[in-house]
């Protein structure tokens, strides 16, 4: 029997220079819910730090969440981790001031 069709085989990656290891390694930096993730992402990336916001949930499917279910988790490259404490901490609320 013929071949019908033709075989279109997979893409493969050519050779790509890698970052070094220190700029792959991502840390957490920050948690907090969706809404509060978007805004300390903007925050960082007009900073030049590098951002990925990871959640356990889609967003599209459930648009809703309860408690910790829709909990956001702001990972940052390892080498910008103390600039990023550093802006975050100068943000905070202090308390006893208003």
């Amino acid at each position: 029997m013929a071949r019908r069709a033709k075989i279109i085989p997979f893409p493969t990656r050519g050779a790509t220079a890698r970052p070094p290891a220190d700029e792959r390694a991502l840390v957490e930096l920050h948690r907090c819910d969706q809404a509060e993730a978007v805004v300390v992402k903007s925050l960082l990336e007009s900073e030049g730090i590098p951002t990925l916001l990871r959640s356990r949930l889609a967003h599209s499917v459930h648009p809703f969440t309860v408690g910790a279910q829709g909990e956001a988790v702001v990972l940052v490259p390892e080498s910008e981790l103390a600039r990023g404490r550093a802006l975050l901490a100068r943000l905070a609320p202090r308390s006893g001031t208003r």
